[in-house]
């Protein structure tokens, strides 16, 4: 008498549960093999054997990527797969400007959308500037980017903005008294205040305790992405939801940001003044008053929108100038010879203005240097194929989350005299400034930074504000180092600095 088959397996698992054990981990190491022997057969780009199920997760440093990935890469050539995380999405890893061109210019549409990363996804779903596609991201950022430009962006109207706050910065940097101090939450506070202002119509004091609260909520976020529980949750969504760990914390902070930009929402909604347009709150809630608007314009996406604003108008520029003190401290020489240009240029009766810009070459090389040597986002954000396509002559299907490898190209050796070592002349030319294609740090194409003009405007006014009145130095009988953090952004690890004021 033959048994049922739900018969029979219960009965081997309770007599047999380690055979059962092996024979089904042999099932899945044979069906790997077979999907990795597939891939070569569709002439898929190379790639690092991984796991079933897993990938690569195991192969992860996370507090330093970049070094395996670059390994990766020398071992792999400058197109390779990588099967890192998100269960079942594979990361193609594309190096050198050629290929970074092929897939975000020529190939944009192809590669214009977002991936549904699980913990992106848990927290934004598909809303917003940063994770939207198709047309809801290309009506949100239309409409984001005239609202900035309405309130000043590419203005001498937002200048003097930022020139005031650097002044603001500058009275809270000299009640330090030259003591050594983390610079850290007055430059956030400095730059996060900036679009506040446009945003939310308003700045925030340095000594404001609940927004200190908020930009500790947004550096902490900015840290646990990267953590290995975030990490596994992209694997196992529907387990990890349920158990303790640091994703849960990265949700919680993330919540905290959202019911802060939902209280504002409402007080802008009690407060609305028909009349004037205030902020970039007060624009979109008047959007939402018209008839014929796009479906995409909502409440949530009024959220999500000013919350992306928030965020990267809070966390790139901040960090970037946080690596510049450090790089002014660590290089004297190259600080004294961007202050000789200041107040060759300057002086000391004035403030900077971008019209120095053009007469201010070294500065402007050096902050080039400092960014692309902290190369805060050595990935990009990432992008996903629409369709099947082909890169560099393999197979690249539907799907695939393309990586663009940033780290390489702000570090390769045939497009940088000195790559490892912090250098302004990289971008000089018989002392003139000179543009490199090969720097990237707003990435390129269609997805290119929202904020890049204003990111600019902020990191030349700021940082030649502060070299104007401040010299940056280590502490006595301190050894400052280039170590950082990894997050959604490459930060230096918290460290103390003086800055002594400037006597003229």
């Amino acid at each position: 008498m033959q048994l049922p088959l739900g018969t029979v397996l219960p009965s081997f698992w309770e007599k047999s549960p380690l055979q059962t054990l092996l024979f089904l981990s042999a099932i899945l190491l044979i069906l790997a093999q077979y999907l990795k022997n597939r891939k070569q057969h569709l002439h898929y780009p190379p790639g690092p054997p991984g796991l079933p199920i897993v990938g690569n997760f195991f192969q992860i440093d996370f507090k330093n990527p970049q070094i395996g990935i670059q390994k990766v890469r020398s071992e792999m050539g400058n197109t390779f797969y990588n099967e890192m995380h998100a269960g079942n999405l594979t990361f193609l890893i594309v190096s050198g400007m050629p290929l970074i061109k092929e897939v975000l210019i020529n190939q944009d549409q192809v590669f214009i959308d977002r991936p549904q990363i699980p913990v992106h996804f848990h927290v934004f779903k598909t809303h917003g500037l940063l994770m939207s596609n198709g047309q809801e991201w290309r009506q949100q950022r239309r409409f984001a980017l005239m609202t900035l430009r309405n309130f000043g962006l590419g203005k001498k109207s937002l200048e003097y903005r930022i020139q005031e706050e650097a002044r603001y910065l500058i009275e809270a940097i000299r009640e330090e008294k030259g003591q050594p101090f983390d610079p850290h939450f007055q430059i956030n506070n400095a730059v996060s205040n900036i679009i506040c202002s446009i945003t939310f119509g308003r700045r925030f004091d340095y000594h404001d305790a609940q927004f200190r609260e908020l930009l500790k909520s947004l550096d902490t976020v900015t840290v646990l992405e990267a953590s290995w529980e975030c990490q596994l949750f992209n694997i196992f969504p529907w387990i990890m939801k349920f158990l303790p760990g640091s994703h849960q914390k990265f949700f919680r902070e993330w919540k905290k940001l959202e019911s802060f930009v939902k209280h504002v929402i409402k007080q802008h909604k009690e407060d609305l003044n028909t009349e004037e347009t205030l902020d970039f709150i007060d624009a979109y809630l008047k959007e939402l008053s018209k008839d014929d608007i796009h479906p995409s314009f909502n409440e949530e996406n009024l959220v999500f929108c000013t919350l992306d604003l928030f965020f990267a108008g809070t966390e790139t520029t901040s960090t970037t100038l946080r690596w510049a003190l450090l790089y002014m401290a660590l290089y004297p020489d190259i600080q004294g010879k961007i202050q000789a240009e200041i107040d060759r240029v300057v002086g000391q009766s004035r403030q900077p203005t971008m019209a120095d810009k053009e007469n201010m070459p070294y500065t402007n090389a050096a902050i080039h240097e400092v960014q692309r040597m902290g190369n805060i986002i050595p990935f990009n954000a990432p992008r996903v194929a629409r369709v099947d396509t082909t890169v560099a002559g393999y197979h690249v299907p539907k799907g695939t989350v393309l990586s663009t490898n940033l780290t390489a190209l702000h570090r390769d050796p045939k497009e940088w005299a000195t790559p490892e070592t912090f250098n302004p002349e990289h971008f000089l030319e018989n002392g003139q400034f000179k543009k490199k294609e090969a720097f990237l740090p707003f990435s390129i194409g269609k997805r290119v930074c929202l904020g890049e003009q204003l990111a600019r405007t902020e990191l030349f006014l700021f940082f030649t504000c502060l070299l104007q009145k401040f010299t940056f130095q280590a502490p006595p009988n301190t050894q400052l180092s280039l170590d950082f953090r990894v997050g959604i952004t490459v930060s230096p690890a918290s460290y103390q600095i003086c800055t002594i004021p400037r006597v003229m």
